[in-house]
């Protein structure tokens, strides 16, 4: 083979190496949109993908928010003493056993703590008034826009309803239901997937 051959074989290699790896890139940058395509979009998370929430690291009378659908829910580890206070506001909420059908309760949250262990409450932190969201008082006793004998729970600061400790709606107020209960089921013991509740 003479130098001339030489040369033009070298050059034919190098321009189907180069080819190669052009080729080789270019199909990546096709392949990394499509394979991505079937994970679930930010937009199909927030629609209604379940969500899992770590209770364990939630100490008593603590509070943890996580969102799920787009909405704020609200997970209470519920002192002996929150669920005390159960017992005193029940004759003064406006639907204690949650018999109320425009924001139904899933029947394992027809009670009345309102979920399915005692000690943790999951509720929807959006008010069935307006929309709007309340604010914690967990402190019980008088305090501004709060009555005298105030057990702990919840103030809509935009109408002025009250929730017990339960999520429960106090009588004669704006609100016409209690605080929405999600579907959610115990994946372990330290553990809650809220959205989902097949083995609940």
């Amino acid at each position: 083979m003479g130098d001339s051959e030489q040369k033009v074989d070298s050059a034919r290699r190098t321009a189907i190496g180069v080819t190669c790896a052009i080729g080789a890139v270019g199909g990546a940058a096709v392949a990394i949109p499509f394979v991505s395509s079937f994970a679930p979009s930010a937009r199909a998370r927030a629609a209604g993908a379940p969500v899992e929430v770590d209770i364990g690291e939630i100490q008593p009378g603590e509070l943890k928010r996580v969102e799920w659908r787009g909405k704020p829910v609200w997970v209470l580890h519920r002192t002996p003493e929150m669920l005390a206070s159960l017992d005193k506001t029940a004759s003064e909420v406006a639907d204690p056993e949650s018999k109320r059908s425009a924001f139904p309760t899933p029947d394992y949250a027809r009670n009345q703590w309102r979920s399915i262990k005692p000690e943790y409450l999951v509720i929807i932190g959006i008010c069935t008034h307006l929309g709007c969201v309340p604010t914690e008082r967990f402190t019980p006793g008088p305090q501004p826009s709060l009555p005298d004998d105030w057990q702990g729970g919840w103030l809509c600061p935009c109408h002025g309803s009250t929730f017990d400790l339960a999520g429960r709606v106090f009588k004669n107020k704006p609100a016409p239901d209690n605080l929405q209960v999600p579907p959610y089921q115990y994946v372990s013991d330290t553990r809650l997937r809220i959205g989902s509740d097949d083995k609940a």
